[in-house]
């Protein structure tokens, strides 16, 4: 696999068997995803509604985060619980999110390793069986990939969304609202300075690999979806020279689709739960309409997805398993060859996307479910099974406000 991306021939147009546009089939067109789809008015109309919502679930979520911080010192293993369901929350705060103002397709495809784990569903959905525990890298593309990622712990059996954790920058702890509710997720902030950020790792990537014990003494581990972008930052122009000088220094070749990655931090990660989990998760990342020199940051703005009905057509998923039994450790430079070894097999897939318009299909498993697959792809959408699902986002401020409500009214009774 990893010397028949590195060396294939990149396809040309005269090749493809499918209709896909690609970037240069699009022409004049002012945006890869077609005209704007609304006016001023409703734009604005848009642009209150999916705000509203959003500072209105997450201030809930919050809320609910709020009331149960006591449980941290009356007992730790109910917390973690209670905050994972928070997190289960804003799960599906951005999955309907997305689903009501920035539709898109999802299209994936994988190699052999997965092709047994991803399976269409009678509602026209799609399921993971993904483990409970992994480690999950992908190349970002750009602000919106986490997001479609958070999606597939949704989609997961099981679901695994009110477990993903995420290594971000320092910065956007400050956010109101959403920086302290992503402190209480157990996300992991990190100031890009190794020596302050090693005890934050530690610290947290203790907490996950730490075993409890059931009533009657069973070990387990907690369910954990431990998310990396070895880039360290979203694919931009700025990322883009700051890759090439970085690949130029150490005596390396540079990609051109993705960003040399940085091995530090993953290969922290990996020594820390090595042993507590059995495979990394590997997910390329494509946007439809990107064209070949462009970023997608420049394309895919929230104006552009949220409030002029132009989000991409697609976001395309190339999944990969690898075993980190088989990951060399040793040492971080055996570590880092390998890393960057997958990364430029990344290079080649984004470059056969550019080129064709998918990623390869996946290929043909026995025992694997087919069904639902086109080609070798399968397409869904980013939403919940149940419209009605968000109403959970609601549930614990509802209850404690209907208690306190029914407490207002039998201190009225008493005093009548």
């Amino acid at each position: 696999m990893a010397a028949e991306l590195r060396h294939r021939a990149p396809t040309q147009p005269s090749e493809r068997t499918d209709n896909t546009a690609l970037p240069s089939d699009l022409g004049p067109s002012p945006h890869p995803s077609g005209r704007r789809k609304h006016g001023t008015l409703v734009q604005i109309i848009r642009g209150v509604s999916v705000t509203v919502y959003f500072v209105v679930c997450a201030t809930t979520i919050h809320a609910t985060q709020l009331i149960g911080s006591p449980l941290y010192w009356i007992n730790r293993d109910l917390y973690y619980a209670y905050m994972s369901l928070t997190k289960r929350s804003f799960g599906l705060l951005i999955t309907t999110m997305t689903h009501w103002w920035g539709a898109t397709t999802i299209r994936i495809s994988g190699d052999a390793s997965v092709a047994d784990q991803i399976r269409k569903t009678e509602d026209g959905l799609v399921e993971f069986s993904f483990p409970e525990r992994i480690i999950m890298i992908a190349n970002h593309q750009i602000y919106t990939d986490w997001l479609y990622l958070w999606w597939v712990g949704y989609a997961n059996s099981p679901k695994m969304h009110g477990f993903l954790y995420i290594i971000l920058k320092e910065s956007l702890k400050y956010i109101p609202i959403i920086g302290p509710g992503m402190m209480f997720y157990g996300f992991i902030f990190m100031s890009r300075k190794m020596a302050t950020d090693q005890p934050r790792l530690a610290h947290r990537l203790g907490k996950l690999r730490t075993p409890h014990a059931t009533p009657d003494g069973r070990k387990y581990l907690d369910p954990m979806w431990l998310l990396l972008f070895p880039e360290g930052t979203n694919s931009s122009k700025n990322g883009r020279q700051k890759s090439a000088r970085w690949a130029e220094k150490i005596g390396v070749k540079d990609p051109e689709h993705v960003l040399l990655p940085r091995s530090t931090g993953t290969y922290y990660c990996l020594q820390e739960l090595k042993g507590t989990v059995d495979y990394i998760y590997d997910c390329t990342v494509a946007y439809e309409g990107v064209p070949r020199g462009r970023f997608g940051e420049e394309i895919f703005t929230i104006g552009g997805t949220y409030l002029r009905g132009q989000p991409p057509k697609s976001v395309n998923f190339y999944w990969r398993r690898f075993r980190i039994a088989d990951i060399p450790l040793a040492n971080q430079e055996e570590f880092d060859m390998w890393l960057r070894e997958r990364w430029y097999e990344k290079d080649a897939l984004m470059e056969q996307y550019l080129t064709t318009g998918r990623f390869p299909p996946t290929p043909a498993v026995d025992g694997a479910d087919t069904k639902g697959q086109e080609g070798g792809y399968l397409e869904t959408e980013v939403r919940t099974k149940r419209w009605y699902e968000f109403l959970q986002i609601f549930s614990v401020i509802g209850t404690v406000s209907a208690l306190v409500w029914t407490a207002l009214q039998f201190k009225t009774l008493l005093a009548w």
